[in-house]
């Protein structure tokens, strides 16, 4: 994880900045560049889109999105899969989906990379969970461990192949086991 803090900028000021590839995040005024995903992390975040998308998207009761950066509470992050409620998603003028998301996704999904700080992945979980996210989700591929996260409970820990792994209420047709999730590694 590369941070850059070459001066004090404004969350203004880091917004007008070209995005980077992997992304940097902007937490508590520090430009932090996410790590490249690697193997693990990619297949997870791959096959996660599109089996949320498969069950939520047609009728229109959520959808999810890779890689999207949302800018609320001082800061600007990019969760590795957002998941926005139908009718909150940000729409522009013509309708369409916004390009800026200035709130917090519904349900947060982080997928941990090798050369990545649990610790600061967990702290953008929790700052979610504050603005009203619903549910966060943080997948060790490497443990094949799945951490569920929800306000104001401690989190949970699903670690067993036959494991259901809890969805928010507005996803409960979303069903996925862990051996479901850690399985697309095989495939």
């Amino acid at each position: 994880m590369l941070q850059i803090s070459p001066k004090s900028l404004t969350l203004e000021e880091f917004l007008k900045l070209p995005e980077t590839k992997p992304a940097s995040e902007y937490i508590d005024g520090e430009i932090i560049q996410k790590p490249m995903p690697q193997g693990k992390h990619s297949i997870v975040q791959g096959e996660l889109v599109p089996a949320i998308n498969t069950v939520l998207k047609a009728p229109k009761i959520a959808r999810a999105f890779p890689e999207l950066r949302c800018t609320f509470g001082g800061r600007s992050t990019v969760p590795d899969v957002s998941v926005f409620v139908w009718g909150r998603i940000p729409r522009d003028e013509k309708g369409e989906i916004a390009n800026a998301f200035s709130i917090a996704p519904d349900w947060t999904i982080e997928i941990l990379s090798p050369d990545q700080s649990q610790t600061k992945v967990t702290k953008n979980i929790l700052h979610c969970l504050k603005y009203e996210t619903q549910m966060g989700w943080l997948i060790d591929p490497e443990e094949q461990t799945i951490f569920v996260y929800l306000p104001n409970q401690q989190p949970e820990v699903f670690d067993e192949p036959e494991q259901q792994i809890p969805v928010p209420s507005f996803a409960q047709e979303v069903k996925l086991t862990v051996g479901n999730l850690f399985g697309w590694l095989m495939e």
